[in-house]
């Protein structure tokens, strides 16, 4: 009897135990296996039989520890078939710990420790604590020998058996199938090709090719390290094991040794080791010499290899101090580092395994890298074929594998497919064909189903389950993949073992300490354990669990240095929250389905409120397998709405399941998106997972890893992708095989529109295998080729298919860039997609003239005889719109033989022959060989730039075209010249190197050119000779337009030279001048032949008056600019000048002029009779110059204007011998002062007639103008003076009201003292009344009687104006008492803001001299004011006008107002606006009203009034039939008081004005109005303008307006009125004869209306107001036509109408035109020019109003040409359009040319601020200002700005 049972007591129970694992000895090795360690297998004694071999196991697992054989006993009830009356006695006697016997345990040692090998050494003992001791090399190899016998053995021994050993994967020795392995671009090996290695899925087992190749790097010294790198599941540690177990079967021989180190063990290692202890304590010992050993494998290193598993799952660091030799202590992971680097053991191999991410830095940098991809699908079969040994069952699995996409997503990897077998070996055979997948759909449900399978009853016992996975998420909670015995519960441990979810190894925590380690048969099972405890246990809340659902990220090279352990529990989450899942969960949570139902629904919203994040590609992938996980169609498709239009994916690796799981989410997407791959590591067959995908528009792929197994495999996708418009593949490592897969299947994509190939080294070949693939691909716009390896031979032959090719519209090649751009004809896709035949037929022939091709081959290195070929080739081909050559290596002969070709080649715009090498020798050859070219417009050369471009014009027929098109424009055609002028060609000769000797030879070239217009010889060396030179030369060229000699080198000799050129040369009108710059430039009629010939005809025929605008007489011109004028220089120049012909504007500018030259320049103007402008710019002039300036007016009488500014600026006018206006003088900001108003008065008064002084921005100050103002008798000015800006005070004001009775030729005069220090007097030329303003001047009480006094003596003045004076009440009343008031017109204005006071007094002439009125405004006319009511009312017994004007009537000014006006009683008009009126004050009104019987105008307009005082004021209307005129806007009218004022309007026969604006009049109340309105058969005024009378209102006034004949003004704006209402009414107002002012804007009436008021328009017009009114451009051309050569409009306002192009056309023109609104009109600049032309033919124009349009800088140049034309504009607004600096620059010339114009607003145009001040500083009429700063006209006005409309 065995003394275990003796002392157990259970005989019985030990015996069957015995007998049953005698019946099962592999079962009980398999388990031994698991539990011990392979030194605790190996010691100990042989057994003699297999009973007493059981025994001996058994007592082994016994005396491991109580732990063991519990998990024991509980595998063997699990597993085995007990019967269950043995069952229950094992396990209460084994299965728990207080059946464990203490005396076994101290009768056998449980520590693993004294289980090594007797070679293994205790750590005391270690091999790096001892000296090695000398050895002869003979022992040395023998003790080697055996220990790398030793090694071999000792993996023979762990890989031979068909067992899984310890630390060997799950089913390590099933069928075997080498994974997909790809080497990174900077390692590939030299034997393998194309960079890429895959495993033959056919080879037999154990000739895997390439194993061998990963040791194949490039690295033949130093560190030879291989990085592999590859996802969770992909293979990794089983191929890392497989490694080990072809080096056992001597496959790997080149390796003398080879040890295995999982990371995740060595993690355990807390203790400092050195390499032997790693090699030899932590690995296998030898059996002596340890030291003898390691010293072999130093001197062998390159024979040893060394793997390192999980390189991810390290987790110490190691230090950054390099170890200085092998004995030094390190932790693991610095003695790895040591290794890479070969600082340790250096020459030998390292082999790491990885998951990607940031790598530590102890990899060199030169490591090779090799991805591991898992399984292709033809792996995947061979897989199942093997795993599958019945051969029924294999085509069960292949139909299934085959039938299901998402099966073979799954099966991509390889412990996945793993597990896929494992379910369909369970579900095969007790299903139908085609159900086992959809049992399978996920990868959660794949784990689901496995452990069900592995279950020997179904699923397995709930206890168990939940056990396992807290052990499963407390491991990956705390980073922890290996646990210990006293980690895992016995029953739980057996349960792991008994479904082979648990494995156990070997675990050495140091030298001397092993232990077993029990891990999870995979990461992902743990993870799919660890999310089932999320989902089942109560212990879980629901906050923690919605706090899992996460989505990490996986950058390669990023800030993360290794993966985490939980990055796929968020996807098992997702699939456990599957409703298939539930009736899973509901079993282990023991729970029903409505609380699971409540699990699940925390994941699927946790997954909802992710669905509209913005994500990074790795985020959006893991998304991707989360929410597939789901098989949830609703929350699958708020994903896929929810991903942006382009997803990119940048540098990290993507898998054929990642590419799976998101081309399932966009399966529900509605939309198209852009799909972008760059710098990725693709699997190579993960494009077939896009294959069906019809989402996808545009999909591109860069990277470097991609080569001909990823080409194939995207070939077999793109013909299913229907909606794929834009492939890129850039980049990559395809050869020709690939690019020969691609071509197949593009010709099966028609629907291409964009296809790049570029970057991806392709040869000659491939590249045009690519090109034949352009006739099948009919919609296809653009082909990227750039970046590959294309020969000049092959070029030609891509020009030759661009030529042929009637799609292709430019072929672009530079250096690498090779890019066709292709135009798809109009037909469909179906019908090009044959291949055509080019030459076939007349049709394909037609279409081929009629195209266009762009040809750039930019440094392409062609020579001449390329040049050759390709002129045959185009000489066949199509018209071509560009050939750039530029950049090759044509040379003389090369140029020529291109520009001689260049009339035969249809060249439609440019021929670039840049950087070829051409010589100065070779410039005329190629001028010759373009003299007949009829279509050349422009040939620029530059030797120095090696510049050589031909600019073509369009020919004879294509001018034709386009002048046709523009005729047919316009409704009334013009006559056309026959024969259209030929194009002048411009020759551009710059940076040649040209010097006087090469002119003649060069004028021989280009006189063989009839149409040369422009010469350009800027930049070269032709100095003061050639300058000579060319003068007498220019002659036989012909007439030019312009002649460019800029830097030359020319003095001002070249000047004297080429001036005489205005006599012989008729063409030259401009002579342009800069010493500084060396600008020369001759120039004709910029507006002349070149306008003609280049189409810009004007759009519309002309008659003599418009002829004369658009082609003025352009005098010539002389501008010499920065320059040295001396005296001697001056007269030669006015010498040359003389022989001119005029008319000649001459403009000079230097620094300084002094004034010898000033009087020199001035001596000689008698001289030139032709001169009409002589102008000095920006040239500074000395303080005596105004007095020369003053006396040129009796030196020269031709002199009509002196403007002189700021010393700087001078410009003379001269008048022609006809005019007789009279002269005109400015001295702005010349520093005048007292001193010198004597000389200049006494100068100026020798002028006959001076009708303008301007001494503005001057320091005459008090004393200088008290001087000037006795000088203005002398002074024969007619005009004005303005004498602002002189620092003048009050008492200049004083002054003048002084010196008014000494001048009589004052007509008006203004002063204001205020911020603007504006002073202006105005002189008639006869005596005539006076009229004074003064504004902002500060009178005291003491001035106001000296005020008074020179008033008093002021005889003839008219009015006066007080603005602002600072007048109080008993000033005011002083200053009226002592006023003398005036037999004759007298009217007194004052108005005090400050005390809201203004005051207005008229005297009229005749009648009744007494009679006066009186208007008040801003008052609130308290007690304080009564003094002085009173005693205007004593000074005004007979008030015939009363105005009040924002006043407050409270009870006491009302009763004042009640009895002054009842004391009234010729009170003819009242006025009462913008006030306001309390209830007791209205009463009074009321009653002071009704006794003004001879009322004929009552003014009650914009006051605050409510409906009630509205009918109270209706009262007053009572019996007031005299009233002429009523005014009642923005009174509120109730239906009530509309009755009552319709009823008062009867009785007024004589009413002419009635404004009833704002009243809040409808559709329904207006015809008892309009009916009353017969009786006033003197009405010429109606206003209901922004009432609502809408189209019934309209046809009711229609009805009326036949009655009123004396009509003269209507404005119904805004009154909701459509095209009937606006139809009738202007039929209605064509009856209306004397109508002149007509307003319906703000009305909808349409085109229709328009028309109607075309052919009616009344024939007095002056006003035409229709904004807003929905006119269209036919609506706007009939009323310009209608309008057109009207001689009284005055106004027209078209604003906020879609005009576009259609702006006013006027023929004839409108003679009386002051202002046209055309705001908002959407104008642009295609209309310019008609407006321009339009707006020349109305003289009077005071403002135009173009803003908020879109006009830009060709609008402002059209412009600018007829502002000198209008001499009245005052104001042009240009707000808000598109006027660049450019145009503002245009409007600037225009304005220096004599425009009267104040202000140009130009706000809100695309100028800088920097640059629109500098443009204000040159011109300051230019307004950028928010705010308008226009003058305001002088005056005061009584009241607010009065709304237009009313």
């Amino acid at each position: 009897m065995d003394l275990v049972s003796l002392q157990l007591g259970t005989e019985h129970l030990w015996s069957w135990l015995v007998r049953l694992l005698s019946k099962d000895p592999e079962w009980l090795n398999a388990k031994m296996k698991f539990f011990l360690t392979e030194m605790e297998l190996s010691s100990g004694d042989k057994a003699q039989d297999a009973t007493q071999g059981v025994i001996l196991q058994l007592r082994r697992l016994h005396a491991h520890g109580q732990a063991t054989w519990q998990a024991f006993i509980h595998c063997v009830c699990m597993e085995l078939d007990v019967p269950l009356d043995l069952e229950v006695p094992l396990l209460s006697t084994w299965g728990h710990g207080d059946g464990f016997p203490s005396q076994l345990e101290a009768g056998e040692e449980s520590q693993p420790t004294s289980q090594l090998h007797h070679g293994l050494k205790r750590p005391y003992q270690s091999c790096g604590s001892s000296p090695r001791p000398k050895q002869c090399k003979k022992q040395q190899l023998e003790l080697a020998r055996r220990y790398l016998q030793l090694l071999k053995t000792s993996a023979q021994r762990r890989y031979g058996s068909r067992i899984p050993g310890p630390g060997q994967p799950l089913a390590f020795h099933q069928a075997y199938i080498p994974p997909i392995l790809q080497w990174s671009r900077t390692s590939a090996p030299f034997n393998t090709q194309e960079g890429a290695t895959l495993g033959d899925p056919k080879a037999e087992d154990g000739t895997d090719v390439s194993i061998r190749d990963l040791f194949n790097t490039r690295a033949d010294k130093g560190p030879r390290v291989t990085v592999l790198l590859g996802k969770a599941g992909m293979g990794k540690t089983t191929l890392a094991h497989r490694l080990c177990q072809r080096w056992a079967d001597g496959q790997l021989d080149r390796f003398q040794a080879l040890f295995l180190f999982e990371f995740r063990q060595l993690n355990l290692i807390t203790h400092l080791l050195t390499l032997p202890q790693l090699l030899f304590d932590l690995y296998l010992s030898p059996e002596a010499g340890p030291d003898s050993v390691f010293q072999y494998l130093e001197e062998n290193a390159n024979g040893v290899l060394l793997i390192f598993d999980g390189l991810d799952q390290a987790l110490h660091p190691h230090s950054s101090r390099e170890r200085e030799g092998p004995e030094e202590p390190s932790p693991a992971l610095a003695l790895f580092s040591g290794l890479c680097r070969g600082t340790l053991l250096p020459g030998c191999w390292v082999l790491t395994t990885s998951r990607p991410g940031k790598l530590p830095d102890c990899l060199p940098t030169e490591a090779a890298t090799v991805h591991m991809w898992g399984f292709d699908r033809p792996r995947v079969e061979e897989y199942m074929v093997r795993f599958f040994t019945d051969q029924l069952c294999q085509e069960a699995a292949l139909a299934e594998l085959r039938k299901s996409r998402h099966l073979q997503s799954m099966c991509a990897v390889p412990a996945l497919c793993q597990v896929t077998c494992l379910c369909l070996h369970r579900l095969l055979p007790r299903s139908c064909p085609g159900q086992s997948a959809a049992l399978l759909p996920t990868v959660t449900q794949n784990y689901v189903q496995m452990v069900s399978t592995l279950g020997p009853r179904g699923y397995p016992p709930p206890e168990s389950l939940l056990d396992l996975s807290e052990v499963a998420l407390r491991g990956l909670e705390t980073g922890k993949v290996i646990f210990s015995v006293g980690d895992i519960h016995p029953s739980t441990m057996a349960f792991g073992a008994a479904l082979s979810l648990l494995t156990s190894f070997c675990v050495c925590t140091g030298p001397g300490h092993q232990g077993t380690g029990y891990a999870f048969a995979h990461l992902n099972l743990q993870e799919f354990f660890a999310a089932l405890y999320l989902m089942v246990s109560p212990k879980v809340d629901k906050n923690a669990l919605a706090g899992h659902v996460t989505l990490n990220s996986r950058w390669v090279l990023r800030t993360k240095a290794k993966p985490g352990l939980l990055d796929h529990l968020p996807s098992f989450l997702a699939g456990l929250a599957s409703h298939a899942c539930r009736p899973f969960l509901s079993h282990v949570a023991r729970r029903d389905e409505t609380w699971v139902s409540a699990r699940q629904a925390v994941v699927m919203q946790a997954l909802r409120k992710l669905a509209p994040r913005r994500l990074t590609g790795p985020k959006v992938v893991a998304f991707c397998h989360c929410v597939g996980e789901t098989q949830e169609p609703e929350l699958a498709s708020l994903v896929a709405q929810s991903l942006p239009c382009h997803l990119s994916f940048h540098n990290f690796p993507l898998t054929f399941a990642d590419l799976a799981a998101l081309t399932n989410i966009l399966g529900h997407r509605n939309a198209p998106i852009h799909l972008d791959f760059e710098g990725c590591p693709l699997e190579p067959h993960c494009p077939e997972a896009l294959a069906g995908c019809k989402q996808v528009e545009n999909l591109s792929f860069k990277s470097r890893k991609c080569g001909d197994a990823f080409a194939e495999a995207l070939s077999r996708s793109l013909p299913t992708m229907g909606s794929l418009k834009k492939l890129g593949l850039a980049g990559s490592k395809i050869t020709a095989r690939g690019i020969s897969h691609l071509v197949q299947a593009l010709r099966l994509c028609p629907q291409l529109e964009e296809v790049s190939f570029q970057d991806n080294q392709l040869k000659d070949w491939a590249v045009l295998n690519i090109v034949e693939v352009l006739p099948c691909l009919p919609r296809l716009q653009k082909l990227d080729l750039s970046r590959n390896n294309v020969s000049v031979s092959t070029l030609l032959c891509l020009t030759k298919v661009a030529v042929s090719c009637p799609t292709v519209k430019t072929l672009q090649v530079r250096e690498a860039e090779l890019i066709f751009l292709l135009s798809p004809p109009a037909e469909t896709a179906a019908e090009l997609q044959g291949v055509p035949d080019l030459q076939g037929n007349a049709g394909q022939r037609k279409e081929a003239e009629s195209r266009s091709l762009t040809l750039r081959l930019q440094q392409c290195q062609l020579r001449v005889h390329d040049v050759q070929e390709l002129i045959a080739q185009l000489q066949e081909g199509p018209c071509l719109d560009e050939v750039d050559l530029s950049g090759n290596q044509l040379d003389d002969e090369g140029c020529r033989l291109m520009a001689e070709a260049a009339s035969q080649l249809h060249i439609t715009r440019i021929l670039d022959l840049s950087n070829n090498q051409l010589s100065l020798d070779g410039v005329p050859c190629v001028l010759r060989a373009v003299s007949t070219c009829q279509t050349l417009a422009e040939l620029h050369i530059s030797v120095l730039h090696k510049t050589v471009v031909f600019t073509f014009a369009p020919e004879q027929e294509q001018l034709k075209e386009i002048r046709k098109g523009a005729a047919l424009r316009v409704s009334l055609t013009c006559r056309m010249p026959s024969e259209l002028p030929l194009r002048p060609t411009r020759i551009r000769l710059t940076h040649c190197g040209l010097q006087a000797k090469h002119l003649e030879q060069l004028c021989r070239a280009l006189r063989g050119s009839c149409r040369l217009g422009h010469l350009d010889l800027s930049g070269n060396a032709l100095g003061d000779e050639g300058a000579a030179q060319l003068a007498q030369l220019l002659p036989g060229l012909g007439p030019l337009q312009s002649l460019d000699l800029s830097e030359n080198s020319l003095s001002l000799d070249a000047v004297f030279m080429l001036t005489p050129c205005f006599s012989t040369l008729q063409w030259l009108l401009h002579l342009d001048i800069s010493s500084e710059s060396q600008h020369v430039v001759l120039r004709g009629d910029r507006t002349g032949r070149d306008q003609l010939a280049g189409g810009s005809l004007p759009e519309f025929p002309a008659g003599a008056q418009f002829l004369a605008f658009r082609q003025p007489r352009v005098p010539r011109s002389l501008c010499l600019r920065q320059c040295q004028l001396e005296p001697l220089s001056l007269t030669h120049l006015c010498e040359t000048l003389e022989k001119c012909p005029g008319p000649l504007e001459v403009k000079l500018s230097c620094e300084v002029l002094s004034d010898q030259s000033l009087e020199t320049l001035l001596h000689h103007l008698p001289q030139l009779p032709q001169l009409s402008l002589l102008q000095l710019s920006e040239t500074r002039l000395s303080p005596k110059s105004p007095l020369l300036l003053a006396d040129l007016f009796s030196l020269c009488p031709r002199i009509q204007k002196v403007d002189l500014r700021s010393l700087y600026h001078m410009t003379l006018h001269f008048r022609s011998s006809k005019e007789r206006e009279g002269e005109c003088c400015g001295f702005t900001g010349c520093g005048l002062s007292q001193e010198h108003v004597e000389p200049l008065c006494w100068l100026l008064s020798k002028c006959e007639d001076l009708n303008q002084l301007d001494l503005s921005a001057n320091m005459l100050g008090d004393d200088g103008l008290r001087c000037l103002l006795e000088c203005l008798p002398q002074l024969p000015i007619s005009g004005s003076l303005d004498l602002s800006h002189n620092n003048i005070s009050l008492e200049s004001a004083l002054g003048l009201v002084k010196t008014l009775p000494s001048c009589p030729r004052i007509r008006e005069a203004s002063m204001n003292l205020g911020s603007e220090q504006s002073f202006w007097i105005h002189f008639s030329r006869q005596e005539a009344g006076k009229t004074l303003r003064l504004s902002q001047c500060s009178f005291g009480p003491e001035h106001v009687p000296r005020l008074a006094t020179n008033l008093n003596q002021a005889l003839h003045l008219t009015a006066l104006t007080l603005t602002q004076c600072c007048l109080g009440l008993e000033q005011l009343t002083l200053l009226l008492s002592l006023l003398r008031w005036p037999v004759g017109l007298f009217s007194l204005s004052i108005s005090e803001i400050q005390q809201q006071l203004c005051l207005q007094l008229e005297f009229p002439r005749q009648e009744n001299p007494e009679a006066v009125a009186l208007r008040l405004a801003h008052c609130d006319l308290g007690t304080h004011h009564n003094l002085l009511v009173w005693q205007l009312m004593e000074t005004c017994a007979r008030l015939r006008q009363l105005s009040l004007s924002q006043v407050n009537l409270c009870n006491t000014s009302s009763l004042l107002l009640q009895s002054l006006l009842e004391a009234l009683s010729e009170l003819k008009t009242f006025r009462l606006t913008s006030s306001h009126v309390s209830s007791e004050g209205l009463a009074h009104l009321t009653s002071g009203l009704s006794h003004c019987h001879h009322l004929e105008g009552l003014d009650l307009s914009n006051n605050q009034f409510g409906e009630e005082d509205a009918e109270v004021l209706m009262g007053v209307l009572e019996g007031m039939c005299r009233l002429k005129r009523l005014d009642l806007s923005h009174l509120p009218l109730s239906s009530s008081a509309l009755a009552m004022l319709t009823q008062r309007l009867s009785h007024m026969t004589l009413l002419q004005s009635l404004r009833l604006s704002r009243n809040g009049i409808c559709d329904v109340g207006c015809y008892q109005l309009f009916e009353a309105l017969r009786a006033a058969s003197c009405l010429q005024e109606l206003g209901l303008s922004h009432n609502q009378i809408r189209d019934i209102g309209a046809q009711h006034l229609a009805a009326v307006l036949p009655g009123l004949p004396e009509l003269r003004k209507i404005d119904l704006s805004g009154n909701g009125i459509g095209p009937d209402g606006g139809v009738r009414l202007a039929e209605s107002l064509a009856l209306c004869k004397h109508l002149e002012e007509l307003m319906l804007g703000y009305n909808v009436l349409g085109n229709i209306t328009a028309l109607e008021l075309a052919q009616r328009l009344p024939q007095h017009l002056r006003v035409l107001h229709l904004p807003s009114s929905g006119l269209s451009q036919e609506g706007a051309l009939i009323l310009s036509q209608a309008l057109d050569g009207r001689p009284y409009v005055e106004e027209i306002n078209l604003a906020e109408n879609s005009l576009a192009r259609e702006v006013p056309h006027f023929h004839q023109g409108l003679p009386l035109l002051r202002q046209i609104d055309l705001v908002s009109c959407e104008i642009d600049n295609h209309a310019a020019k008609p407006l321009a032309a339009s707006l020349a033919l109305c003289p009077a124009l005071e403002e135009i109003l173009l803003s908020w349009n879109l006009l830009g800088d060709e609008a402002a140049a059209e412009l600018a040409q007829v502002l000198p034309q209008m001499s009245r504009l005052k104001r042009m607004d240009l707000e808000k359009n598109q006027i660049t600096a450019c145009g503002a620059w245009l409007l600037v010339e225009g304005l220096a040319q004599g425009s009267g114009i104040q202000v140009i607003r130009l706000w809100n145009n695309p100028i800088s601020p920097d640059m629109a001040q500098c443009l204000q500083s040159q011109e300051p009429r230019l307004d950028f200002a928010f705010f308008d700063k226009q003058p305001q006209p002088l005056g005061v006005v009584d009241g607010p700005p009065r709304d237009p409309s009313n």
